[in-house]
């Protein structure tokens, strides 16, 4: 089967089939930048990198993409409240975001480009649909003229009359259509200013994102994504003002990963019901994130709770748990071929599951069947060719869904100083084991559980690790 994608567009899902072949041009819609960002647009950056992580990895070259809007309303009004500089404030954000994306395994995106560096290409753009007919200046301001556009609402399925009583318009009597929406805003005294040929002003937020895709993409692209919140009306209306530039498709595939929700309700700064990654990172790991957000489709509603993001964490100790060494001897033989052979089963369900329309939930199944497979193998005593080209591939098929599954050992350079100690302590539980001495003996293990610390035995002899506390 091929890669097929759920296209928000026709609302179905469609063979993948790109413009130039073997290529990829993906745009996804970044942050505004003014406040901290929260784990809801954490959860949209790791489903896109999953995305192009996959499409790396069945070979396609992709072009990546995604913005930062650093001028808008809501930046101009935070920084009047903080009395700080909008440029500054929305540099500080942007920066700290791009932190997070490090934190948080997602690829460094090809460009990264920002509103206020591409106020000439965006300039550019408004003249031209205004010379198509498409927009006309008003009192400083430039606006699109929904009318003009016959398709307007195909994305959405909203009619104008819906889409004006399903939005925020803002109230103007001059404008030719209420449902016109802005791509100047004229300058209002202290705001940022940009000069024009309709006088000082900057950009509306939609006319951003068509700019940008076409200066960086060109003018067809193959994967457009985001938040299903932007379907409406950020997404229709970037595809208004650019299929009426250009008279091509803008975007092949429309995606939208879904909400993140808290208690129910989407997470957004508005609503003050948000998780910041500052705030997540501090006592999860980025690989339980991308669990919780993968063990589910990501078109679907994502609930965040104490209880999901203990489940997630505890799926994360169970994968970790493959890549622990084997100590065996057997390199050949049944349990040795058996594993050979679910390793390359593996490979082939895993990209079966994610050709269906990313279906990252089955992926980690098959995931979770390589952890069973490998440590049955490891307690077999397996080592070997066979047992390292499983762990191999079992750590490129997580790295595809963005998983490093690394163990941190508590504490800095601990497990390092306390190897010695615990190797005694084990050797000496295997003693007391020996001699029947089993209250003593399991004295030992419990204690060392307390420290973070479990044991494994094995036919080859005990083991030990460390583990994320439950406490």
């Amino acid at each position: 089967m091929s890669l097929r994608i759920y296209n928000t567009l026709t609302r179905k899902e469609e063979p993948f089939e790109t413009v130039e072949e073997g290529k990829v041009r993906m745009y996804v819609c970044g942050p505004t930048v003014y406040a901290d960002a929260h784990i809801g647009h954490a959860m949209s950056a790791m489903v896109f990198d999953m995305v192009r992580r996959y499409l790396l990895f069945r070979g396609y070259d992709v072009q990546y993409v995604t913005n930062f809007t650093d001028v808008d309303d809501k930046i101009i009004n935070r920084a009047e409240q903080l009395g700080e500089d909008p440029f500054a404030l929305a540099q500080r954000y942007a920066d700290k975001y791009l932190e997070h994306l490090r934190d948080l395994n997602v690829l460094k995106a090809d460009v990264y480009p920002r509103v206020t560096n591409e106020i000439a290409e965006i300039v550019k753009v408004i003249q031209n649909l205004g010379e198509g007919g498409f927009a006309y200046e008003m009192d400083g301001s430039v606006y699109f003229r929904v009318n003009k556009d016959s398709d307007y609402g195909k994305l959405s399925g909203r009619s104008q009359d819906e889409a004006v009583s399903g939005t925020r318009v803002a109230a103007n009597e001059r404008k030719e259509n209420v449902a016109d929406f802005a791509l100047w805003k004229a300058a209002k005294p202290g705001e940022p200013s940009w000069e024009s040929p309709w006088g000082s002003g900057r950009p509306g937020w939609h006319i951003e994102c068509s700019a940008m895709c076409l200066h960086h993409l060109g003018e067809t692209i193959d994967i457009h994504g985001g938040g299903n919140d932007l379907i409406f009306p950020h997404h229709e209306n970037e595809i208004a003002q650019s299929e009426s530039l250009t008279g091509k498709p803008f975007a092949r595939y429309w995606m939208h990963n879904g909400m993140l929700q808290l208690g129910g309700e989407k997470m957004s700064k508005s609503l003050g019901n948000l998780v910041t990654i500052d705030e997540f990172l501090r006592e999860h790991s980025a690989d339980a994130l991308r669990l919780l957000v993968f063990s589910g489709h990501y078109r679907k509603p994502v609930m965040y709770t104490d209880e999901t993001i203990g489940s997630a964490e505890r799926s994360l100790t169970r994968l970790q748990t493959a890549l622990r060494p084997s100590s065996g001897r057997k390199s050949v033989g049944t349990e040795a071929e058996t594993l050979r052979e679910a390793t390359e089963n593996a490979r082939a369900t895993f990209i079966e599951a994610m050709d269906d329309d990313f279906n990252t939930a089955s992926a980690l199944a098959v995931l979770f069947e390589m952890v069973r497979a490998i440590n049955s193998a490891r307690s077999a005593g397996v080592v070997g060719p066979f047992f390292e080209a499983a762990q191999r591939t079992f750590r490129e098929l997580a790295g595809v869904l963005g998983l490093k599954l690394e163990v941190e050992a508590p504490g800095n350079g601990m497990q390092v100083a306390a190897k010695p100690f615990i190797d005694l302590l084990v050797q000496v539980r295997t003693d007391l084991r020996t001699h029947k001495q089993w209250a003593l003996a399991d004295k030992i293990r419990n204690d060392l559980a307390e420290l973070s610390i479990a044991l494994e035995d094995t036919p080859e002899g005990t083991q030990w690790r460390y583990e994320e506390s439950t406490s």
